[in-house]
């Protein structure tokens, strides 16, 4: 068993090329290929998006407001407010007006008093904004949770 006969090479020039396949005669009584039936989903994936009126999230006016309260800064924290998490919703009526839930890091915050005022005048200044209301809410409190990843990118918290 521990005789091994030594392994034989065979050198050859060429290899046949293997046969192709072929169809000799086709059987007309075959089956006919399976009709396919309707897709149920076709009207749903023909039908096209409605376009977005602006006021709602994707629309030109609300990623506007969104843009404006990103160039508002926490004096403490080198965060906008808007990636701080301290946005709870923005909402924009048909005829212009835009109201704001936010809160603040703590009801302490230095800028309690001023924040508020400064989302208003910006939010109000976006083109197509008649108005702007803020409402300052201490329920549910913000955490550090509420950052998004930027901010927490940002802050060294990744």
């Amino acid at each position: 068993m521990d005789e091994q006969e030594p392994v034989k090479v065979e050198e050859v020039e060429a290899v046949a090329a293997p046969p192709k396949a072929r169809v000799d005669q086709v059987d007309d009584a075959a089956p006919a290929a399976p009709v396919r039936q309707r897709d149920y989903l076709g009207d749903f994936l023909a039908e096209k998006p409605k376009p977005l009126s602006g006021h709602e999230p994707g629309g030109d006016l609300y990623e506007g407001v969104i843009d404006a309260l990103k160039e508002i800064y926490d004096p403490e924290i080198p965060v906008n407010i808007y990636e701080l998490g301290l946005i709870y919703g923005v909402d924009i009526t048909v005829d212009g007006h835009a109201a704001v839930t936010m809160t603040l890091t703590t009801p302490h915050c230095p800028v309690a008093e001023s924040m508020p005022g400064e989302v208003e005048l910006r939010v109000g200044a976006v083109p197509g904004i008649g108005s702007a209301e803020v409402a300052l809410v201490w329920d549910p409190p913000w955490d550090p949770q509420k950052m998004s990843d930027e901010a927490k990118l940002e802050l060294g918290m990744l």
